[in-house]
């Protein structure tokens, strides 16, 4: 077997960090060897600083980067998540395929360079305009280019959207979003035919009638990533109970096979029962705490639910940051003005950052083995630069720690997704062509080209 060769310097590996450690990494982009020497006839590559897993990204809708600060004043549908949502459809509205991607490369970019090696897109803006179904799904192909362009990994998460509000006739301007289970089913064997790497998404439940969920459930695989918005907002849990009888994570508890392929994204409004119920069913709570800020969502209970032993991730959703280091850290200090202590009650990991990191890394519901430097896991990591100021005298975890809690500036110097140097000394050789298409597409659609 080929291996391509990296030697670290150093490298946080799950038992700790190490040395200098050379890695072999398959054509699949799969680490097959730690620690063991080159081959004569080989050479390995330098990674200059410490070695650490790349973050997945969780929950993107990545079109929604070219709209990011336009949302920052009163308007009259509301001071809340539902008066932003008006103005996202009416972004969304305007959106071709060609500006899907020129969006979506920029935004996928920058994860990239901040620290990020891995995508879930939830992708719902389907058909053209006026509603009605491209012959192939054309946005979903403009994501694909844009991930294959920067070299990010891209798990594609077609979104099932049915109905506006627990069963009503969808919206107008929801047109470009609904499909029927049968439609979604064949799109979604298509995009898997052509190679790409998917999972899918049920947009929420006052998007999607329970049989409509029955009904793709039961043809799935039974290891394929399920998505799912659950319990954002108040209104939602309300409207939900009245519909239902019970909150969203409740009704998903006892209506679906839970487990840990299933992401549930935001939960922020969840009871201390259901805390138990997701903790126990080994889903992952995907959290994303500059939207979830932004939108004035609420804050998630993560200190019950870390102590139950509940898994989670981030996600940068409506790309207001695109910084995995901001969404961890707000992640805590969220936690720490609830309960105005610094560190939990119960006795934890010494480093703060570090734990915070690694676990929301490894995770299995991007349907990627990565999240750790071990054999068998993709070879996705990122490089922290040893010479920045920020990082002078830190070692071992501490890097960690001053990565997502330390740092005014990007210490991320090289990323490898898949064995491939994507960033080299923050540099993408692809920028300046992603970022003028960027550049002349919202620019478009601001009327100002």
């Amino acid at each position: 077997m080929n291996l391509r060769w990296f030697r670290c310097e150093a490298a946080r590996l799950p038992q700790g960090w190490s040395g200098p450690a050379n890695i072999g990494v398959d054509d699949r982009g799969i680490i097959q060897s730690i620690g063991g020497e080159v081959p004569e006839d080989e050479t390995a590559e330098v990674l200059r600083g410490c070695v650490m897993p790349g973050m997945a990204n969780l929950h993107s809708h990545a079109f929604q980067r070219g709209m990011a600060g336009l949302a920052e004043r009163q308007v009259a549908e509301g001071d809340d998540f539902w008066g932003w949502r008006a103005l996202m459809y009416r972004f969304a509205a305007q959106l071709e395929p060609d500006d899907v991607r020129a969006i979506a490369a920029q935004a996928y970019l920058e994860m990239l360079r901040a620290g990020y090696t891995s995508v879930c897109e939830f992708h719902y803006l389907h058909h053209q305009r006026d509603g009605k179904p491209y012959a192939t799904d054309r946005m979903a192909a403009a994501l694909i280019e844009a991930a294959r362009e920067t070299g990010i990994a891209l798990t594609l998460l077609p979104v099932l959207y049915r109905t506006s509000d627990f069963g009503g006739a969808p919206l107008p301007e929801q047109r470009r979003f609904t499909q029927t289970p049968e439609i979604f089913l064949e799109r979604l064997a298509a995009f898997e035919a052509d190679g790409a790497h998917i999972g899918v998404a049920f947009h929420s439940l006052r998007a999607v009638p329970a049989v409509d969920i029955e009904y793709v459930l039961a043809r799935l695989r039974s290891d394929m990533p399920v998505h799912i918005h659950v319990a954002e907002q108040t209104a939602e849990v309300e409207r939900c109970r009245a519909h239902t009888g019970q909150t969203p994570a409740a009704w998903l508890l006892d209506h679906c096979p839970v487990g840990k392929h299933w992401a549930l994204v935001h939960a922020t409004h969840v009871s201390e029962a259901e805390i138990a119920g997701l903790a126990r069913s080994g889903a992952t709570a995907v959290l994303c705490p500059s939207t979830e800020g932004n939108l004035a969502d609420g804050i998630f209970p993560f200190d019950a639910y870390r102590a139950q032993g509940g898994r989670f991730g981030i996600g940068s959703d409506s790309h207001v940051t695109v910084d995995p280091s901001e969404e961890l850290r707000w992640l805590d200090y969220g936690a720490r003005l609830a309960r105005r202590k610094r560190m939990p009650e119960n006795e934890g990991p010494p480093h703060r950052g570090a734990d915070l990191w690694l676990a929301a890394a490894d995770t299995a519901v991007s349907g990627r083995a990565a999240g750790a430097i071990a054999v068998g896991q993709h070879a996705d990591w990122i490089v922290a630069d040893g010479e920045a100021a920020a990082l002078a005298g830190r070692s071992g975890d501490a890097v960690i720690d001053t990565l997502v809690f330390g740092a005014r500036t990007n210490l991320v110097r090289d990323v490898v997704v898949g064995g491939k140097v994507v960033v080299r000394r923050g540099r993408h050789q692809a920028a300046p062509d992603i970022k003028a298409r960027y550049v002349r597409t919202v620019r478009a659609l601001a009327g100002t080209a």
